[in-house]
């Protein structure tokens, strides 16, 4: 039997869902669970993994000290009905990076507290989906994703060449990625890459050996992105990063859609993608959506606009009619503007309605080359939208954080509204969303 103090760490119960195993058991909201089969519970992979199983031994902590260990049978594999607060448990890990082209590292004064924090953290590739460079793990931590089958781990590479990765990610240890991915191919643990492109650095050349070498995990490695690295105005004593202009974009996408031509021809898989950004900058139409495939990259900003018009056009023939007239002001990034003009455009052709304007706001916030709408902050709407009236502002809802209404720059959409004196209407990035909210649904 345990004693209280043997185990430091556990998961703090916040909630159980009606009609569960742990209802029944009559777990409790601020109950602890220390331990699953004997192993202590560190972190969300590590519940999960170990509560399924048809024969468990959980011990738990009461809110009043007593341990307690349930002998649990579970032959169907149902999900115990235990909710936590915060999936890690502890703290996410922090990065111990320095990156050449680190995007916090830019960040203005005044932003919301937790964007200034770097993690590293692969619980949170797997749990949220965030790309991790897997410099700041152990071993061992390797071998518990395997363990686990912790799959996709989202994979930041940038290159794979052992020195010049060392030197864009300032850390010693990080020439040891090809090793870390064998790892994980051997072992069947899907991947998905990302790189982060600095013109003059790991472009050109230094891009097809990356794009090469990682090509050879296919199909456990499931696709790659290549985006630009992201320049703000905040660079000062940064190291001298330059931004890739049209006819760099230009080249970029011809590299990328060459390789693309070989790997399909090889593998059946395009697997590396372009941002599109690379497309609006180079003035180069983008792909149709099934050049995208399974927009295995949709997150990276790859494919976003071929899924948003494939999806706003098929709304268009869906009989959809509009509600009513009102005056809406349509707000986006200086990079979408022309792309959100055209359909808004078509929308107004399709129903006959005149009473929208598309905004393209100019990024004061983070300034430089940054210009994507989710980084906006709604200081950058009071400065462009000064002076105008509409009933309804529409923005993307990647403006604000995803658990809360409130923009980068810590102005609350209640806030904002009020500045503005019109209805903010947050947007799914969803084209049939989009059509829905300009004919007032």
């Amino acid at each position: 039997m345990l004693k209280v103090g043997e185990l430091m760490n556990g998961a703090i119960v916040l909630s159980v869902d009606a009609g569960s195993i742990a209802e029944e058991l009559e777990i409790e909201s601020g109950d602890r669970i220390l331990s699953i089969n004997g192993k202590e519970i560190v972190d969300y992979l590590d519940y999960k993994f170990l509560s399924t199983g048809e024969e468990i031994l959980m011990t738990v902590e009461k809110k009043s000290g007593e341990l307690i260990e349930y002998e649990i049978e579970n032959p169907y594999l149902e999900d115990l009905g235990i909710n936590f607060e915060n999936f890690l448990f502890d703290k996410a890990h922090s990065c111990h990076n320095k990156c050449i082209f680190c995007f916090i590292d830019q960040m203005p004064e005044g932003m919301r507290d937790t964007l200034y924090f770097k993690d590293d953290d692969a619980r949170l590739s797997f749990l949220y989906g965030n790309y991790v460079t897997l410099t700041n793990m152990k071993d061992s931590d390797i071998d518990r994703l395997i363990e686990y089958r912790i799959s996709p781990v989202n994979i930041s590479v940038h290159t794979t060449n052992p020195e010049l990765r060392c030197e864009m990610l300032h850390n010693k240890n990080a020439g040891k990625i090809l090793e870390h991915i064998k790892k994980l191919y051997d072992n069947g643990i899907e991947m998905n890459m990302q790189v982060v492109l600095c013109k003059g650095i790991n472009d050109g050349e230094e891009l097809d050996r990356t794009i090469s070498e990682l090509s050879e995990f296919l199909p456990v490695a499931r696709s790659m992105s290549v985006v630009p690295v992201g320049l703000t105005r905040c660079r000062e004593g940064l190291y001298p990063l330059k931004p890739f202009e049209k006819e760099d974009c230009i080249k970029v996408v011809e590299q990328i859609e060459s390789w693309q031509e070989k790997l399909l021809e090889k593998y059946d898989t395009r697997f590396v993608y372009a941002s599109d950004e690379f497309y609006v900058n180079g003035e180069i139409d983008i792909p149709k959506e099934e050049n995208y495939e399974d927009f295995p990259q949709i997150e990276n900003g790859v494919g976003m606009l071929a899924s948003f018009e494939a999806e706003f056009n098929i709304a268009l023939k869906s009989g959809m009619q509009k509600v009513k007239d009102k005056k809406i002001i349509v707000a986006t990034g200086e990079i979408s503007y022309n792309f959100i003009k055209k359909l808004v455009n078509e929308a107004k052709m399709r129903y006959n309605i005149n009473d929208i304007e598309v905004v393209g706001v100019r990024n004061g916030l983070f300034g430089g080359k940054v210009s994507v709408s989710g980084l906006l902050g709604a200081c950058d709407l009071f400065r462009e939208l000064d002076g105008k009236k509409a009933d309804k502002l529409l923005i993307t809802e990647s403006m604000l954080k995803a658990d809360e209404d409130i923009f980068l720059d810590d102005v609350t959409l209640a806030e904002a509204q009020e500045k503005l004196g019109m209805e903010i209407i947050p947007v799914k990035n969803d084209g049939g969303c989009f059509l829905s909210a300009l004919l007032g649904y």
